[in-house]
């Protein structure tokens, strides 16, 4: 994932940001935003986004509760009340072991097959690298900024994991479980441990980054960690996997085109494979968060509004290469997959448009007075944040672009808004 786990973006994993820039230095991040404020305090696009998301989703402080209250304990015993449910609609959405892809599949093969000398498997292989070196050779800077950022945020898996066995109700209690939930989670896990091998392999073999300094920053970001979600709640936790896995794969799938675009074929293929594993899972999260609506409609539809707030954290927020003293690297990554198409605000829109009408929120009924605040709130969303994105897109128009410098390739510098 580029992830949010059942906790996520760009991967990315990207998605959806939430940030609060005073905060970013210390892993907090209470407000929604599309993206992070980039390298400079210039006026940009991502700037200006993170301030006209705040703006459109902020609501009264009484209207939705966002206390750090303990999880109810009515929303445990009803995640673990569907163990069967997820046996019959989740668990079939993991593919066998045996008949899934491995990175194995997508990189040059470096053994000797059965009957082959040394010498004949060593120019095969130095055939597939070359040949993978020269499809890597058209790929632009920004679009291997996007990459990395991505594996770097999938190559954080063990963070990801660990909050989704802090979540009540649904969490691995035994390391081996054989509840569905915790069939779930080691599943979920290792098929997403498929996708930062995978993408490393690729950025090391194709030569067009600093793989130490890219190395060094997965080593930051699973040392800084992420901040789980508050509550510890498997409403929330459920909703935001939901988020995250669809940010996911639109990510995965523009990083597709963009390398096709730019001829490299191979890396097209891969973020293909991934970006289709992204789609089973949000397909599990998002059944799974449908189903709550029908079975605790006023306790899902707080839960949801409480996520759209900014109740969670970007899983590659606190990433860092040991350079970024006086901006975030998380700031510039995000500036870049904004102009270059990698994951946008208007992503965001799509899927904020998107899961309001998959999970029927406008029709909901029978609700609280905090659930029917809730609902409103929520539904309210999707024109709020279109209009915030084109006042930011009419702004962006007529600000100059500035240098983002990136130690991932080499010290060389990209062009931000």
């Amino acid at each position: 994932m580029a992830k949010t786990g059942p906790a996520a973006c760009t991967s990315a994993k990207i998605c959806f940001f939430f940030s609060n820039k005073s905060d970013a230095g210390s892993g907090r991040a209470t407000r929604l935003g599309w993206m992070l404020r980039p390298a400079n305090s210039g006026c940009s696009l991502a700037t200006r986004w993170t301030a006209a998301a705040a703006a459109a989703v902020e609501a009264p402080a009484r209207s939705i509760d966002v206390g750090f209250a303990p999880v109810p304990r009515e929303q445990a015993e009803m995640v673990q009340s569907l163990n069967g449910w997820v046996a019959e609609n989740m668990l079939p959405l993991l593919s066998p072991v045996e008949s899934s892809w491995q990175p194995h599949d997508f990189l040059p093969c470096s053994a000797a097959p059965p009957g082959a000398s040394e010498e004949e498997a060593l120019s095969a292989f130095m055939e597939g690298v070359a040949a993978l070196r020269a499809g890597a050779a058209g790929v632009p800077d920004e679009v291997l900024v996007c990459l990395v950022g991505n594996m770097v945020t999938e190559e954080a898996l063990p963070s990801y994991q660990s909050m989704g066995n802090r979540t009540e109700g649904i969490a691995d209690d035994t390391g081996a479980s054989g509840l569905p939930w915790a069939q779930w989670l080691r599943g979920w896990t290792a098929e997403e441990n498929r996708h930062g091998d995978l993408l490393n392999r690729y950025l090391y073999l194709s030569g067009r980054v600093d793989m130490r300094q890219v190395e060094t920053t997965v080593h930051h970001l699973l040392r800084n960690g992420m901040e789980m979600l508050v509550p510890k709640s498997p409403y929330h936790s459920v909703i935001y996997g939901a988020f995250q896995e669809r940010a996911t794969f639109v990510s995965h799938v523009n990083t597709a085109r963009l390398a096709g675009q730019h001829g490299d074929q191979a890396l097209a293929k891969i973020c293909g494979v991934i970006a289709a594993d992204e789609k089973r899972h949000e397909a599990g999260y998002t059944r799974v968060s449908a189903k709550l609506f029908e079975v605790d409609p006023d306790g899902i539809v707080r839960a949801l509004a409480h996520v759209m707030r900014g109740k969670v954290t970007m899983p590659g927020l606190l990433m860092s290469d040991g350079r970024d003293a006086e901006s975030s690297l998380f700031d510039r990554f995000s500036a870049v997959a904004q102009r270059a198409g990698v994951y946008t605000a208007r992503d965001y829109g799509d899927l904020v448009e998107h899961f309001v009408r998959r999970w029927r929120v406008a029709e909901l009924a029978g609700l609280s007075g905090e659930g029917r605040r809730a609902q409103e709130y929520v539904c309210g969303l999707p024109p709020k944040i279109r209009r915030m994105e084109e006042l930011a897109h009419q702004k962006a128009a007529r600000s100059e672009l500035r240098p983002a410098r990136f130690s991932w390739i080499f010290g060389r510098h990209v062009m931000v808004g």
